[in-house]
């Protein structure tokens, strides 16, 4: 069923847990053309607590998803589950004929992902995954550059994530099953998919990785979220890889939830090319040659320039990342992250593990 540009697009949410209440539902609630009609978790009370939060009166309260499924007025679905479980829903919800927006990673291997990339092109619908630190202001204009063409051709980048010691400590994440990794596959993938979008570099070919298990034994750790359950912390603390292009082009990837460093940024990358460079280490900053001359530009991103008035930046990056997806859907379009995009993201990342596994090069 088509959905009119006056409609209300008719949203089940499967997973109400950190990433939901943090970032989809305060975003979906802030549009006027979206009502949550669904909310499903295996904790019924969870689920419960997201309908009086943000659905609408009549809203339905499932701990099944597939029951979610059945009903046929539901347009989009968003999948907000730990990571093993986000392959196996979406083909579900793509193949009940919703559209789905999943939360990244895309899945815990290509595999996976794979089934997930047929099951949207057998039945003509939509899937996106959230990356939505491509809707961050220093991101937009990072990329603005690139296509403006500022940079010539990109042929070296560095993705970050690093944390000096920023553990979750709830949840799954500490769990390798449920998981598919730490840092890596967690905020490593955010700086990852970043990089490949700003150069627009989507055809790796080899890669080298490591992965760390050497902080997650400590008792006195210093962790933001206190400290983690040594017997738990299954998952690397910290992760690395160097992945050549098949053009030629190097991205080195590094991420960590522990790591002794005070260079500490997350979700960010650095690009290089043969006209100029640019990164989001301090906002952005640009940098290059001009009249023989060294230079930095560095943009001021906030919409300010008015006596006593600080300039409103517009809408957060969940909420742009949001109200793109919905008119997407309205409108037929392309969302901002294509799957084809974030299966890409994925393999690289399952290329870091297995060669950390093997100690071997992974090819593409």
């Amino acid at each position: 069923m088509a959905i009119g540009a006056n409609d209300k697009v008719r949203v089940g949410i499967i997973g109400c847990g950190g990433i939901a209440n943090g970032k989809h539902m305060p975003s979906l609630k802030k549009l006027p053309n979206v009502e949550m009609v669904a909310f499903c978790d295996l904790i019924e009370e969870r689920a419960v607590r997201a309908k009086h939060d943000y659905g609408t009166p009549d809203a339905a309260v499932y701990t099944d998803y597939k029951k979610l499924l059945e009903d046929k007025t539901i347009d989009v679905v968003h999948v907000l589950t730990p990571n093993r479980a986000h392959s196996f829903i979406t083909v579900d919800a793509l193949d009940a004929g919703k559209h789905v927006m999943c939360e990244k990673p895309m899945a815990i291997n290509s595999v996976e992902a794979k089934k997930m990339l047929d099951a949207a092109k057998r039945n003509g619908k939509k899937l996106t995954i959230g990356y939505q630190s491509r809707q961050r202001n220093d991101s937009q204009f990072l990329k603005g550059e690139a296509l403006a063409g500022t940079f010539g051709d990109i042929y070296y980048a560095k993705a970050t994530a690093i944390r000096r010691r920023a553990v979750p400590t709830w949840g799954v994440f500490l769990n390798e099953y449920e998981q598919g990794g730490g840092p890596l596959i967690d905020i490593g993938t955010h700086a990852l998919d970043l990089t490949l979008w700003t150069m627009n570099n989507y055809k790796p070919k080899y890669c080298v990785g490591t992965t760390y298990h050497k902080l997650n034994n400590d008792t006195e750790t210093g962790n933001a979220w206190g400290d983690w359950d040594p017997a738990k912390f299954t998952v690397e603390d910290c992760a690395f890889g160097f992945v050549v292009m098949e053009n030629g082009a190097t991205i080195n990837l590094e991420s960590a939830w522990a790591l002794n460093t005070l260079d500490v940024k997350e979700a960010v990358t650095s690009v290089c090319g043969t006209k100029a460079g640019g990164d989001l280490w301090d906002g952005v900053r640009i940098n290059g040659i001009r009249q023989g001359r060294q230079y930095v530009l560095k943009p001021n991103l906030n919409a300010g320039g008015v006596a006593f008035y600080d300039g409103d930046g517009g809408d957060d990056p969940a909420t742009r990342e949001a109200r793109q997806w919905i008119n997407a859907v309205i409108n037929d379009k392309n969302p901002c992250v294509l799957p084809e995009q974030a299966f890409c993201v994925t393999r690289i990342l399952e290329g870091i593990y297995e060669s950390a596994k093997t100690g071997d090069i992974y090819r593409f």
